[in-house]
């Protein structure tokens, strides 16, 4: 297909890093993982820089001089680099749960070459085409930070906090104008805060204030390295909005202020609901909890300190800032909702079903109540389609969206294709949480049609009726009709489309169509979405992801939740905002 970009047109790159003071355990992988989810949310490409995990690299280098004595420092580097070469594969693996789409790279792979001491050696040289080409097709390209090669030693290491140094070296050969290093801090202090509860810390730092003023925090040569490409170093923590910016700019310092924990009402603890609370539990330092409503108390074993009510009103006991809808359903959860919007709490839920009969009402509850209503994952999961759309309508207009955007259907037709039968598939979907114990919704196309109610809303400004669009069942899909597909070289998808119209008005439909193979959305595999979005210059921007699942739906809903608490922070702090030289 002619120009076709992925994602939404010219590359927004961003080098995240992540150190051992924010990879402390296993567990932490995950939230890392959502912590680039945003920057893609955001529509920016990352390559995340990740060090070891704490404790392991001075484990290894113990290690080494138990067995070697005073061992070769080349034999060092070479033992050394084993912490950043694991992490970045686990890094990798908690994306790719979570439905994103990435890739990770060793350093001989991207012509990483360093010169100098075998342990405290510089950079010199990237083969940046390398890493664009995985950027060109993945959302995230994760890389172990730390170590490099060499012509001499073969191995090398960057020095104590040698990942800074390569997360910035990164940034300056990729053409990234920032970095962000994110540390157990959110930001430089000028003093210490754990002594000073009152102590500043620093909006911006030239780099010359921040040799010293962020001693022990950044790597000096990192510091140096930014200072010479021009690249801005932002220190920050995982899920804050706060950041010390480092550039060449005047020292500025401001008085933080604690932002309370959120109160949550969750709604449905099923899959999904239950991924979402595994996330929030993870940062109690941001969020409390209530009773979680479901329809079977006893039947929930607790994963921490959660307790389960079937009585909406001891959910709502808390008087929350924040409501999770999880509970599926069209009516009844929609009247939770707008009961809630009116009141002042915000919403966060993945209710395409409730959102497309009920949209005007529940936005209507939104503004009399003054609060937000999100719901990025109510289509495609956690692909992020509906921010992509709203970025591009603002950005030229968009004319037709198109996609397979129901990855039950989608996981149906894959093992379909592959010779299993109807029944078959639709089990092997309900066991892996893909498809309902009903799975006509999915099946007979009202899933879809829900999904391009809410696209036309986001796309066009127009309401769109789920229940008027024409829809196509799968039910239709013989296996004869599969084998005929493949032997003509195609494959068969269920296919969601919308369009404008040159008489203005928006037309949608979900068909079972015969696509080539090497059309771009015939890749699409089992509980994948792809969507294609075109401008009205002819650009057309495809967006992949996993539209269906636990992992990357609780991700998409825990992404609007972390959203919203950045935002209510930021405002906060800016609103008695103190600032000092």
């Amino acid at each position: 297909m002619d120009n076709l970009d992925r994602q939404d047109g010219a590359r927004r790159l961003v080098v995240l890093k992540f150190g051992s003071s924010v990879l402390e355990c296993e567990d932490d992988y995950r939230t890392c993982a959502q912590e680039i989810y945003r920057h893609i949310r955001d529509g920016e490409k990352v390559v995340a820089v990740v060090s070891a995990l704490a404790g392991e690299t001075d484990a290894l280098l113990a290690q080494a001089a138990r067995v070697g004595g005073d061992p070769a420092p080349g034999f060092v580097a070479r033992l050394a680099r084993v912490g950043e070469l694991r992490s970045a594969a686990l890094m990798g693996l908690a994306l790719g749960r979570m439905g994103v789409r990435t890739w990770v790279l060793d350093p001989d792979e991207m012509g990483l070459v360093a010169t100098g001491a075998p342990l405290d050696a510089d950079l010199v040289s990237l083969d940046a085409g390398a890493v664009d080409a995985k950027l060109a097709d993945h959302d995230v390209v994760v890389v172990p930070g730390f170590t490099a090669g060499h012509a001499e030693h073969g191995v090398v290491t960057l020095g104590r906090g040698g990942t800074d140094l390569s997360a910035v070296f990164f940034a300056a050969r990729l053409g990234a104008k920032r970095v962000r290093l994110l540390k157990d801090v959110d930001g430089v202090y000028a003093q210490d805060p754990a002594v000073h509860p009152n102590a500043e810390r620093y909006g911006t730092l030239s780099y010359e204030r921040a040799h010293e003023a962020s001693a022990g925090l950044i790597q000096p040569k990192a510091i140096d390295a930014a200072k010479a490409a021009g690249v801005a170093i932002e220190i920050a923590a995982i899920g804050h909005h706060e950041a010390t910016v480092i550039a060449a700019l005047p020292a500025r310092r401001e008085v933080p202020l604690a932002f309370p924990k959120l109160r949550v009402a969750l709604l449905g603890c099923g899959a999904v609901g239950a991924g979402v609370l595994s996330y929030l539990q993870q940062r109690p330092d941001l969020f409390e909890v209530g009773p979680v409503l479901v329809r079977r108390p006893g039947a929930h074993e607790p994963m921490g300190d959660e307790t389960y009510t079937d009585t909406l009103a001891d959910t709502l006991a808390i008087e929350p800032d924040l409501l999770v809808e999880a509970i599926g359903g069209a009516d009844y959860p929609a009247e939770i909702m707008c009961a809630a919007l009116k009141r002042g709490t915000h919403v966060v839920t993945a209710n395409k079903a409730a959102l497309a009969a009920h949209y005007d009402a529940l936005h209507a509850c939104a503004e009399a109540g003054g609060v937000s209503l999100s719901y990025s994952s109510a289509v495609g999961g956690g692909t992020p389609i509906l921010e992509t759309v709203a970025r591009l309508r603002g950005d030229g207009g968009v004319v037709a969206i198109e996609g397979v955007m129901n990855g039950t259907c989608n996981f149906l037709l894959s093992r379909l294709a592959e010779g299993g039968s109807f029944e078959e598939a639709v089990a092997e979907a309900q066991a892996l949480g893909f498809a309902e114990a009903d799975p006509s919704t999915d099946v007979d196309g009202h899933d879809a049609a829900d999904k391009l109610s809410l696209l036309a809303r986001r796309a066009f400004g127009v309401p769109l009726s789920a229940a008027r669009i024409r829809k196509a069942s799968l039910r239709t899909v013989s296996a004869r009709s599969v084998k005929a597909a493949l032997a003509e070289g195609k494959v068969l998808k269920q296919i969601g489309r919308c369009a404008r119209g040159a008489d203005g008005l928006v037309a949608a439909s979900v068909e079972i169509e015969a696509l080539p193979v090497d059309h771009p959305l015939a890749g699409a595999r089992d509980e994948e979405n792809r969507f294609l979005v075109r401008q009205r210059d002819g650009r057309v921007h495809a967006v992949y992801g996993k539209g269906a699942g636990r992992w990357p739906t609780a991700a998409a809903l825990f992404g609007d939740v972390m959203d919203l608490q950045r935002r209510l922070a930021a405002e906060a702090q800016a609103a008695p905002l103190k600032l000092s030289a």
